[in-house]
């Protein structure tokens, strides 16, 4: 293509050369002093004229071909015009809205088609964020950050109902437990900068291809991997290979198991007594991982960690084979513990990381996702907290507090810093990525069970005559629900790594 172009462009110049010439002759013949009627001008002007405007022609007809067959676009343009251009093209963005809409149009998210622009540039200045600028094939693009953005309302749906699944949760079958409402299934995430993709079960089999992803953690994690089944499910049913110690499944058409890891705090804990500690009560060693994951892990290529929700369970803390400290267990009031619940969580956290990256069996892909809120308002899961009652996502810039998520949160993301800046992990640090969630569901006190844990017809669901709410989960997510765009989140994050891309436009 770039040897078409010099050559259009001189044969450009050969045609605007020869149209002068033959202009020049035609004034030339045209201006003559005044004629003196002689039959013998004619027969020496004709021809040479005729001749100028012949192969005018001809030029012309021929040039015409050769730049329809090889369209130069900008380059001829900038040729006449004496101007060089670069040809960019622009997706532009409409997701800087007014925040104040509760209800943001889906027309203004990913239902809409991207708008193409193509224009001239004489400058490489850099472009808006909000814009992505194509030059070359192999330009390398920013990555945009998936965790900063807006919930939109897309009529679509989900991919899947909870009749179409048959790996789901009772207690997470919101629409099987006669929950009146649905809209909360139809809210998608929508970066500031970028798009996040409906998920695509046949993308991710062939990019996980012969791969093992593995869910370890506590009962959100196994929300989260009920998810992922379900939105495979979807175009192919796979083979149950599990067993007492993991739930494995297997997709024939691409080799990939999904496994999931029941471990509650991610590090070694035992119930045997250990010091002043008695025979019962849970013991955990912050500073040794849980065992039974590093014996599994070289079995896995991309593992997704999550916990933290058992750490306000009563527990036992030693670290360096002492006591430091305890949740709802501390035998000696006099004496402060030395580290507290929320400490424990990000040491534990940096402890897990650490090891993983260490592990010289393992070269695989980690995402930690962050803390997950829980709505529960006016009380906590056993004293009387409630979600009752909410159909849809808070407003943009209406979210509400929650300290302890807050501390939590804080913890984990400390620990995982801690653990990607430690020297021991050096280019392993790469392979580490913060699924940064947090926020984002806090604004979805909506996508909760609440009082429909059970398909029970005569459970109660509303607030007694004494304002008390029914037992409800407020923790856990409704499927389909905002739980899949977890696993959209996984995806796009292990698309990055194996594609090498960058955001998606």
């Amino acid at each position: 293509m770039f040897h078409s172009q010099i050559l259009c462009k001189s044969l450009l110049r050969s045609l605007f050369l020869l149209v002068e010439i033959s202009f020049l002759r035609i004034r030339e013949t045209m201006t003559l002093s005044p004629p003196r009627i002689s039959r013998s001008v004619y027969p020496r002007k004709v021809p040479s004229i005729a001749f100028a405007i012949g192969g005018l022609t001809s030029f012309i007809i021929f040039a015409s071909l050769l730049l329809f067959s090889h369209p130069l676009g900008s380059s001829l343009t900038g040729y006449l015009y004496g101007t060089e251009t670069t040809r960019h093209l622009e997706f532009h963005h409409s997701s800087s809205r007014d925040t104040s809409d509760p209800n943001p149009s889906p027309d203004s998210t990913t239902n809409s088609p991207p708008l193409l622009t193509q224009h001239r540039q004489e400058s490489t200045e850099a472009l808006p964020t909000n814009h992505v600028s194509v030059e070359k094939e192999d330009s390398v693009q920013t990555e945009c950050d998936l965790f900063r953005g807006n919930w939109f309302y897309d009529p679509k749906g989900p991919l899947y109902t909870n009749n179409s699944c048959p790996l789901l949760t009772q207690m997470q079958n919101c629409q099987g437990n006669g929950r009146p409402d649905k809209d909360y299934e139809n809210w998608r995430w929508k970066p500031s900068q970028c798009d996040l993709p409906r998920f695509d079960a046949k993308k991710f089999l062939e990019l996980m291809r012969g791969k093992t992803l593995a869910f370890i953690g506590d009962s959100v994690a196994r929300n989260q991997m009920e998810s992922m089944m379900c939105l495979l499910w979807q175009v192919e049913t796979p083979v149950n290979r599990g067993n007492r110690k993991m739930q494995r499944w297997y997709f024939r058409s691409s080799s990939v198991m999904i496994a999931r890891m029941w471990s509650s705090w991610l590090v070694h804990q035992f119930n045997e007594p250990f010091s002043f500690a008695p025979q019962g009560v849970t013991k955990l060693k912050l500073d040794q991982p849980d065992e039974r994951i590093m014996e599994a892990l070289p079995k896995f290529d991309v593992v997704v960690l999550s916990s933290g929700h058992w750490f306000a369970k009563q527990s036992v803390y030693i670290l360096k084979d002492e006591i430091v400290g305890g949740q709802l267990w501390w035998p000696d009031k006099t004496k402060p513990a030395k580290v507290s619940n929320v400490e424990a969580f990000g040491i534990s956290v940096e402890t897990i990381l650490k090891a993983v990256a260490k592990h010289p069996s393992y070269k695989g892909l980690t995402i930690l996702r962050t803390w997950s809120p829980d709505h529960y308002e006016g009380g906590a899961w056993n004293t009387g907290g409630s979600c009752t009652g909410k159909e849809e996502p808070l407003p943009p810039g209406k979210l509400v507090k929650n300290g302890f998520t807050e501390v939590m949160y804080e913890q984990q993301a400390k620990g995982f810093q801690r653990a990607v800046e430690d020297d021991k992990v050096g280019n392993r640090s790469k392979k580490m990525k913060l699924m940064d969630i947090t926020e984002a569901f806090g604004y979805r006190h909506d996508g909760h069970p609440g009082p429909y844990r059970s398909p029970d017809p005569k459970k109660i669901t509303k607030r007694g005559p004494d304002g008390q709410p029914p037992p409800q989960d407020c923790l856990h997510w409704c499927m389909p629900g905002p739980v899949d765009t977890w696993n959209e989140m996984v995806l796009e994050i292990i698309r990055r790594d194996m594609e090498g891309g960058g955001s998606r436009p």
